[in-house]
C-alpha cells in the first residue's frame, strides 16, 4: 500500500461512516497522509479527526475510534492507533508489501509517476511579468499543475523575451489581463535569460531559478557549473546518469528487472529524458566525486531474466529505507509542488533522492563484482536503483531540465 493507496483508504473510511451515520460532517475532497516524524508510533500519521471534530460536533478522539475501526479492517493495514488529541497512526501490515507496490507503480508509470489528476477541475490563469526567474517559475508551475490534471493558461505583462525560447519558456498571451490572475512574482534574478545562457547554459541556468524558493534570492553563481558532489544539480544529474548506467552494466551480465526504466509520458509531450539503449556499458569515475564506477566484467554467462524481487522480504538492508520512503513520497511531494505552486520542492526533493541513492548503492551494489553471479539480491537492487533512477529523470523533466544518459 502507498502513500496515495492509504490517503484514499481513510477517505473512503469517512465517506463510509458518513453514510451510515456514524459521522455527520461533509467528505473532505482529499486526506493528507503524512510519514510519521522521528518519535513517532507507524508509519504513517493523519489528522483527519481532528479536521473533522468541529463540523461533527464530536470531540476528535470519538471521531478517531470512529474512523479507526474502519480503516483497521482494509487490507495492508495492520495497526490503527490513535495518538495525542486524535491523530490516526497507521502501521501497515506488510512493509515488504508496501515497498513492492512502490516499486511496481514507478515501474507502470515511469516518468509519470507521482502525476494525477487531483486538479483536474481546476483551470488556472498563471500572469507575471517581463521577467525571467518569473517567466521559467511560472513554466515550471505549468507543468506540474498540468501532471496534475489541471488546464493552465499563462500571459506575460508584455511581449516574450526571445531568449526565453532557449530556456523552454513559452507564454500563451500578453498585455494587460482584464481581471486579476494569479501571479508568479519570485524576487527577481536581476539578470537577462541571454546573460544566464551565456554565463550557464539552459540547464544550470533553470535550476539556478528554481531551486530557491520564490520569496529567496536565486543563486546563479558558476558553482552551478562545478562538476562534482559540492554541486546539486550535478549530483541529481550524476544519480540518474549512473542509475542507467546500472542497467546498461546489469544487461551484459544477462539479467535486468524486466521493464525499461524512463519511459512514460511528460505533461505537454515535452520529454527531457532520452530512451535508455540496451548498448554497452561505460564505466566512469565522475569529476570531483572520488565516486569510482563499477566495470562490468567479461565471462559471465548469460542468465535469463526474472521478476525484479521474488517472494518474502525484499533484500536490502537499512540504507534502502531512506530511498524506498522518499520514491514512496515523490507523488505527495509534487502534489504539494503543484498546490503551492512552489518548483523548489521538486528540486529539494531530487537533492534528497540523490543523496539517498548514492548511500543505497554504496551500502548494496546493484551489480555483482569480480566472478560474483547475479542473484535474486542483485535483481532487487537494480529496481530499485532504477526507480530512483526514473523518479530522478521524470522530476528534472517536470523542471524543464534534461536528464542525461552519460556525464
Amino acid at each position: 500500500m502507498t502513500p496515495a493507496d492509504l490517503s484514499l483508504t481513510v477517505l473512503r473510511a469517512v465517506r463510509r461512516a458518513v453514510d451510515e451515520d456514524a459521522l455527520r460532517a461533509p467528505v473532505p475532497a482529499r486526506v493528507r497522509v503524512e510519514r510519521t516524524r522521528p518519535g513517532g508510533s507507524g508509519d504513517y500519521a493523519c489528522a483527519v479527526a481532528l479536521q473533522l471534530a468541529g463540523p461533527a460536533a464530536l470531540p476528535a478522539l470519538e471521531v478517531a475510534r470512529i474512523l479507526r475501526e474502519r480503516v483497521a479492517a482494509e487490507p495492508g493495514v495492520g495497526r490503527v492507533e490513535i495518538t495525542g488529541p486524535g491523530f490516526l497512526s497507521f502501521t501497515l501490515d506488510v512493509p515488504a508489501a508496501g515497498d513492492r507496490a512502490v516499486l511496481d507503480a514507478v515501474r507502470e508509470q515511469g516518468l509519470a509517476y507521482g502525476h494525477g489528476d487531483a486538479l483536474r477541475e481546476e483551470i488556472l490563469q498563471f500572469h507575471h511579468a517581463r521577467e525571467v526567474r518569473a517567466a521559467v517559475t511560472a513554466h515550471a508551475v505549468r507543468r506540474l499543475v498540468v501532471a496534475q490534471g489541471a488546464r493552465v493558461r499563462v500571459s506575460c505583462e508584455e511581449a516574450s523575451d526571445p531568449d526565453w525560447a532557449r530556456l523552454g519558456v513559452t507564454v500563451d498571451a500578453h498585455g494587460t489581463p482584464p481581471e486579476p490572475l494569479t501571479g508568479i512574482r519570485p524576487v527577481p534574478a536581476g539578470l537577462t535569460a541571454g546573460e544566464l545562457l551565456e554565463r550557464l547554459g539552459p540547464d544550470a541556468a533553470r535550476w539556478g531559478l528554481l531551486r530557491a524558493a520564490g520569496h529567496d534570492r536565486a543563486a546563479l553563481g558558476p558553482e552551478l557549473l562545478v562538476q562534482g558532489e559540492a554541486n546539486p544539480l550535478f549530483r541529481v544529474r550524476y544519480a540518474q546518469a549512473r542509475a542507467r548506467a546500472l542497467t546498461r552494466g546489469a544487461a551484459l551480465l544477462g539479467f535486468a528487472t524486466g521493464h525499461t526504466p524512463y519511459a512514460g509520458p511528460v505533461p505537454n509531450g515535452e520529454s527531457h529524458a532520452e530512451p535508455v539503449p540496451n548498448s554497452e556499458s561505460h564505466a566512469e569515475t565522475a569529476p570531483g566525486t572520488g565516486r569510482a564506477q563499477h566495470t562490468p566484467g567479461a565471462g559471465h554467462a548469460p542468465h535469463a531474466p526474472h521478476t525484479p524481487y521474488g517472494e518474502g522480504p525484499l533484500p536490502y538492508d537499512g540504507a534502502a529505507r531512506p530511498l524506498l520512503d522518499l520514491i514512496a513520497d515523490h507523488p505527495g511531494v509534487l502534489l504539494a509542488a503543484a498546490r503551492h505552486r512552489a518548483p523548489d520542492r521538486v528540486a529539494r526533493q531530487l537533492e534528497a533522492v540523490a543523496h539517498a541513492f548514492f548511500d543505497f548503492h554504496d551500502s548494496c551494489p546493484p551489480l555483482p563484482a569480480g566472478d560474483e553471479k547475479p542473484s535474486a539480491a542483485h535483481r532487487a537492487r537494480l529496481a530499485l536503483a532504477e526507480a530512483a533512477g526514473t523518479v530522478l529523470a521524470g522530476g528534472l523533466s517536470l523542471l524543464g531540465i534534461r536528464a542525461p544518459e552519460h556525464l
